[in-house]
């Protein structure tokens, strides 16, 4: 079974309509309302159609679908339109899921609101868990761009990290829309990089050592640089640990010499042990770049996910091939056999998303 972890709905055009209402009645009407005049039932049948059509052609049996996180938003002055929004685009993912109960599953949009608490989407997460949503779409920057989210790593989260465990809920991290200086391609990779480096110094997974967290687009741009991360846990440990300073001194002066290196300290930890404990998607569109991520996090860290339609759908020009038809990509890198090939096909996402197994009794979880 395929299983794309990384996908977002096909929006019907109708719903962008009830957007552009909304903001321009500063939340005059009720969502009931929205739905009566703007959204009828044949849309979000075309829609879920023309999905399932992509997914067929590149051999996608499932897909985990949430809503378009660029128009989520979460810098809007009004929490109530925020709201409103987010919860239109998950009923929409939730009757589009009942439409086509074997292909898709839903992954919650968040209300979340630039500069209030993150408690305000609980009543969201409880009602979509009730829906049979299986993981939240979480955007690390609420402010889009503005510069004054908190970062992942920071204690304003940690009411959402202790849900999301009480839940055994993933949050798959996406940032949203953004303003300024990028656009937001651009924010996708900076905000996912500093996701990853703001958790791993903070913390967080000693105080929330079960929390789930999926990386979006292959971690930003953490695997190509992560020689320099590496360096800089390595020198906060050695500033911590007179044990480890000592121990890197003699390693350094062994390798100047052409000596072996002296076994490593009990204590000491690696970047890269840090990494492994976040999950990641294979939204990477090079061949290259993905096998890097694969070679540094390991096959059973990567959810097979394609974003796809999406940014990526241009056309490789060494291929022929969509740039985001990922399968084509993967079932092409030489380093993999079939069962790694299995852990990102289907059996990561089984692990990470548990919530499958009570959605598709059907299915033997893997």
């Amino acid at each position: 079974m395929i299983i794309d972890a990384h996908a977002h709905l096909v929006t019907p055009a109708s719903l962008f309509a009830i957007r552009t209402i909304l903001q321009s009645s500063n939340g005059q009407h009720s969502k009931e309302w929205y739905i009566q005049r703007y959204l009828p039932e044949e849309d979000i049948v075309k829609s879920a159609a023309r999905c399932i059509a992509i997914m067929d052609q590149s051999g996608t049996d499932m897909q985990l679908i949430s809503p378009r996180p660029f128009s989520l938003m979460h810098s809007h002055h009004s929490a109530k339109d925020v709201r409103l929004w987010v919860e239109l685009q998950n009923d929409v993912i939730a009757r589009t899921v009942k439409l086509h109960p074997t292909r898709f599953r839903g992954v919650a949009g968040l209300p979340q609101v630039a500069g209030q608490q993150v408690e305000c989407v609980f009543d969201e997460i409880d009602r979509c868990v009730a829906m049979g949503f299986v993981g939240v779409l979480l955007n690390p920057d609420p402010a889009e761009g503005r510069g004054d989210s908190p970062r992942l790593g920071d204690s304003y989260w940690y009411p959402l990290w202790e849900k999301l465990v009480a839940l055994d809920l993933p949050a798959h991290i996406h940032s949203a829309g953004c303003c300024g200086r990028e656009t937001y391609d651009e924010h996708f990779a900076t905000e996912e990089s500093l996701a990853i480096t703001s958790v791993v110094h903070s913390g967080v997974f000693d105080r929330f050592p079960t929390l789930k967290l999926m990386i979006s687009h292959g971690g930003g741009g953490i695997p190509y640089q992560i020689g320099r991360w590496r360096s800089h846990w390595l020198m906060e440990q050695s500033a911590h640990d007179p044990q480890i300073a000592t121990w890197l001194k003699e390693a350094e002066a062994a390798g100047w010499a052409g000596k072996p290196v002296p076994p490593r300290p009990v204590q000491l930890s690696t970047f890269d042990d840090q990494l492994k404990r976040f999950w990641f998607d294979t939204t990477v569109h090079n061949k290259d770049s993905l096998k890097l991520l694969l070679d540094t996090v390991g096959s059973d860290r990567c959810c097979f996910g394609t974003e796809r339609p999406g940014s990526g759908s241009a056309v490789d020009l060494a291929t022929g091939r969509p740039m985001d038809d990922f399968k084509y990509t993967i079932d092409r890198i030489d380093s993999l056999d079939d069962e790694d090939r299995y852990r990102i096909y289907e059996a990561n996402a089984r692990r990470l998303f548990s919530r499958l197994a009570n959605a598709l009794p059907h299915v033997e979880a893997a």
